[in-house]
This record gives structure tokens, sequence and C-alpha cells, in this order.
């Protein structure tokens, strides 16, 4: 009779972000705007990058990746987060719930892969610029690339199986703007005990891996720059450094607490809040930390603004 319930539950309330009701046009339009930045943002990026033979190197083929990743990202969720502002009861079928939930896995997993491989390449041409031709060739950037992408689908894959495993025959109401994992777990019928294992397992193994891999090729990076010892070495460093460690700490932040820390038993506002930094804010803000401060992208934007006009 438990697994016959069970099954009936098919379909899911998200409860959307928490606000008073004056305040929804306002949020609406709030994020309906970082979310067309965003992807116009980073697609434009893309554009840019393929358009211009000059930026054919490691560094933007990573830097353009990031930024599809980062659209896809923000594509996972956003869209749903703005329609629950105009509907009431925001239904999703736990069909859609997962293929949300996967394709959300996918590109945030990526998205740590490519941050750790964009860190070894300004590692390799920073602290041993005579061997990056060498070392960086195009058969390893390719390589990296393609277990960035391989590694998030995996780990995707993994958590989307053991999915499979859960019932849900209590509660139907998840307490988050989107099917995330944890809420999830929190109303299955099924003893999750096994999904939480594995998330703690995989999902810290993987975070743990890309933020040391950053940490400690920038720190290679600083103090390479630092051993010049001069003030113009100095502001070089936190140039190259500071603005993609800030990136950085954005991002891994939040999903370090999330999905490592204890897990709490409903998702609050505060998850919430810190959620919508890893999936809206971070990828508003990386186009803006990595490519306007960049004088070859911005001088080749500037380039292509000119011929179209």
């Amino acid at each position: 009779m438990d697994e016959e319930n069970a099954t009936l539950l098919t379909e899911f309330l998200l409860t959307g972000l928490t606000y008073q009701s004056e305040w929804k046009i306002p949020l609406f339009l709030a994020f309906l705007i970082i979310y067309l930045i965003t992807v116009m943002g980073n697609l434009g990026l893309i554009a840019v990058i393929w358009k211009d033979s000059h930026l054919h190197i490691p560094m933007y083929l990573f830097l353009g990746s990031l930024a599809f990743a980062d659209a896809w990202l923000s594509s996972s969720v956003t869209p749903k987060m703005l329609i629950s502002f105009f509907i009431k009861s925001m239904m999703i079928s736990l069909s859609e719930c997962k293929i949300q939930f996967f394709s959300f896995v996918i590109s945030a997993t990526t998205e740590c892969f490519l941050l750790a491989t964009m860190a070894y390449d300004r590692y390799v041409a920073i602290c041993k610029p005579l061997l990056y031709p060498v070392i960086m060739t195009n058969g390893l950037c390719i390589r990296l690339l393609v277990l960035s992408f391989v590694g998030g689908f995996l780990h995707a894959l993994i958590h989307e199986g053991i999915l499979f495993r859960l019932t849900f025959c209590n509660s139907n109401i998840i307490h988050h703007f989107y099917c995330d994992i944890i809420p999830l777990l929190t109303i299955s019928c099924t003893d999750p005990s096994i999904n939480f294992l594995m998330l703690f397992i995989l999902s810290g193994s993987i975070q743990v891996f890309t933020i040391l891999t950053v940490l400690v090729s920038y720190a290679f990076v600083l103090f390479t720059i630092l051993k010049k010892k001069s003030v113009k070495g100095i502001r070089k460093a936190f140039s190259t450094c500071g603005a993609h460690l800030f990136s950085v700490c954005l991002y891994y932040g939040p999903l370090l607490f999330m999905y490592v820390g204890p897990a709490s038993p409903q998702a609050d506002d505060q998850d919430m809040v810190e959620s919508l930094f890893y999936t809206v804010i971070i990828p508003f803000l990386n186009p803006i930390i990595y490519s306007l401060r960049n004088k070859q992208v911005i001088d080749s934007l500037t380039e292509t603004l000119k011929g179209s006009v």
C-alpha cells in the first residue's frame, strides 16, 4: 500500500523565493534583466572569441567554454523562476524536475572543472612561459575541455540514477525555486542516506579538488610575480589573481556550504539566497570579471562593433 501511494506523487510544488507581494514586479524585472544580460553577455563573448582569430588560443578557448557553461547554468534555473513570479502554484512534474536537476548539475560541475583548468593554464603561462607552447598544445586543451564536460555529465548521471530509487508519498512541496537535490531528498519516503552519502563524497571531492587546483595554481602565479620585487609586478599579481579568485570564492562558497556542509531538514531562505549566487549572479558577473578586464577582448569587441556600424 505504501508503494502504491508513493507512485501517486508525480507532481511537485515549487515554493519559490520568499518575498512580500509588493516586491513581485521589481524582483521579476530585476531577474529578467540579469538573465537577458547573462545570456547576451556570455553568448556575445563566445561570438567575439569565435570571430577574432587572435583569440584562438587556450586562454580564450577556456574562457569561451566557461561562458557557454554560465549561459547553460543560468538557463537551467532562471526561466522557471521568472514564471513563478506570476503563477501562484508553480507545479512541476517529477520528470521535469529530474531533467532540470540533470541540466543544472552538468553545467555547475563543468564550470568547476573549467575554473580549475583556467587556473592551470594561467599557472603554465606565467610560471613556465618558455614551455607554454609545448605544454598547452591544442591536443591537451581539447582533452581538458572534453574531460570537463564529460566529468559534468557523469557526475549528473550518477546522481540522476540514484534519484530513481526514491519514492515520494508524504509531501510534494519543494522548498526552493528550482529542483535541487537536497530539498528532494528531504521529502522522500525512501531512506535517502545513500543519496546523501554519494552527494557528500562526489560533490565534496569535485569541489575540494578543483578549488585546491585553483588556489595552488594562483599561489604559484603570485609567488612567481612577487619574485620580481617591483611595484608593477605586484600590481600585475593582483590583476591576474584578484578578480579570478574573487569569482571563484563567490562560486565555491555557497556550493561548499550547500553540498558539503551538514544538510538542513529543508532549504530555508538563506539556502535560496546562496543558490541565487551560483545560479544567477555568478553567470551574470563572470563575463564582466573575465572579459571586461581583458584588453584583448575589449579591443576585439570594439573592432567588431565598429565593423558592424
